[in-house]
């Protein structure tokens, strides 16, 4: 952000709110990175990377829970706090590391944080006590907090619009192979070491990661640090993209979407290594391969968004969602894996879909609408995650499965009104 929009007056911050996508129009196009670049492949890597590296370390516990209830002696909703912390500090960091990148400098902050929480995730894996561990998760969520709205807002910001849609979606992509290994890694050194070993070696494999992104990300060109803002500068420019309709529906899918993905995950391991089933560490763990249809159907998704609009895309997202909770509800071992792919494909193609929205409507102020719709999408896994254990321990599976598609029929109702929003606009 430039320290000329840092000076502006009230009255400017409200007209740029108003008409975001006109007034955050960067006037040297000639330095927008270009699909098929060198530096756009540079890019790419970079931001798969730092997808990768942060949502291993985010997501990394959820197949321990049923671990943790052994080795601490806590409950299914108590073992839910390890992920839960780190995604409700993340929720309150991100707010303020989208606002003062503007400051510190998207890149800096973006490694920074890696390297940072990389470190810390080597203080859990030696936590000698379940509330020594949960300190250090919530303060690794903490730091985290500097690597996805800055890297969203990096993307809005450099990447030509045109092609925003396929860089966001190879960065969700990253995301994806991240939660994905890094929950499957998990389970399988686990069973064949101890979670204590698996956590130790995620936190080395994200260190080398943050010094290869480091290596790779180009330097911002339509970015200049200036003088970190005044509060009341911030909070005018959150109170306006919080007075945007449109960026409020987008704020609530991003709630909706990991409402139902964190939720199903979290108890998928208890009702999957319970009876009938009894499977072992590594077998639970395999169910988090479904992430690979993530991989593709975010990168899919942000370049079908590209060509034919939101609209279409969250719908099919959320109606796969609500179809894939469905089939969970059945007693075969098969049809819960194919549900629980289907939910997460939905989930990855509304999560591109809706990311790459944050951009256009924003304006120059991209950071803080970035951190918003984090904001919103980690409360969602902090809030709705824990609840979710109070469903499963009083309803079963079948009260999990309720939750997750009311939530969803309530994303399609709001993917309907963002598209009639946006053809409004």
């Amino acid at each position: 952000m430039s320290t000329e929009l840092a000076a502006a007056p009230p009255a400017d911050i409200a007209a740029f709110d108003a008409n975001g996508a006109a007034r955050g129009k960067i006037e040297r196009p000639n330095l927008w990175i270009e699909q098929g670049s060198r530096e756009f492949r540079r890019a790419g890597i970079a931001l798969f990377l730092v997808g990768f590296a942060s949502f291993s370390l985010i997501y990394c516990v959820q197949p321990l829970l049923p671990a943790f209830t052994a080795a601490f002696h806590v409950g299914p909703a108590q073992s839910s706090l390890a992920l839960s912390l780190t995604t409700g500090l993340l929720a309150v960091s991100i707010v303020l590391a989208g606002a003062f990148s503007q400051g510190l400098g998207r890149r800096a902050l973006i490694i920074g944080s890696m390297i940072s929480a990389g470190l810390l995730n080597l203080v859990a894996a030696n936590a000698p006590d379940w509330h020594t561990l949960l300190a250090a998760r919530a303060l690794e969520g903490f730091l985290l907090g500097g690597v996805p709205a800055v890297s969203m807002a990096y993307l809005a910001e450099e990447i030509a619009p045109s092609h925003l849609g396929k860089a966001m979606g190879l960065y969700i992509a990253g995301t994806a192979f991240g939660a994905m290994m890094g929950r499957v890694g998990m389970g399988m050194m686990t069973e064949f070491a101890s979670w204590r070993v698996a956590m130790g070696g995620l936190g080395v494999l994200c260190l080398l990661s943050a010094f290869a992104a480091l290596a790779l990300l180009p330097p911002s060109r339509n970015f200049t640090p200036g003088a970190a803002s005044s509060l009341s500068f911030h909070m005018r420019a959150w109170k306006g993209h919080l007075g945007r309709p449109e960026l409020r529906r987008i704020f609530a899918i991003g709630f909706v979407l990991t409402s139902i993905f964190v939720t199903i995950f979290n108890y998928a391991t208890f009702r999957l290594s319970g009876a009938p089933y009894g499977l072992g560490q590594t077998q639970v763990s395999l169910i988090f391969l479904a992430f690979a249809f993530g991989i593709v159907s975010s990168s899919l998704a942000g370049a079908l968004a590209d060509r034919f609009g939101r609209r279409p895309l969250l719908i099919a997202g959320f109606g796969l969602m609500l179809a894939g909770v469905g089939v969970t509800l059945a007693a075969s071992l098969v049809a819960v894996v194919i549900g629980i792919a289907l939910m997460t494909t939905g989930f990855f193609v509304g999560h591109s879909v809706a990311s790459s929205s944050i951009g256009p409507l924003a304006g120059k102020t991209k950071g803080h609408a970035a951190s918003l719709y984090l904001l919103f999408y980690y409360i969602g896994s902090s809030v709705t995650g824990s609840l979710g254990g109070w469903f499963w321990q009083h309803g079963g599976w079948s009260a999990v499965a309720g939750l997750a598609a009311a939530l969803a029929a309530a994303g399609l109702a709001l993917s309907a009104f963002v598209g009639a929003a946006a053809q409004q606009e």
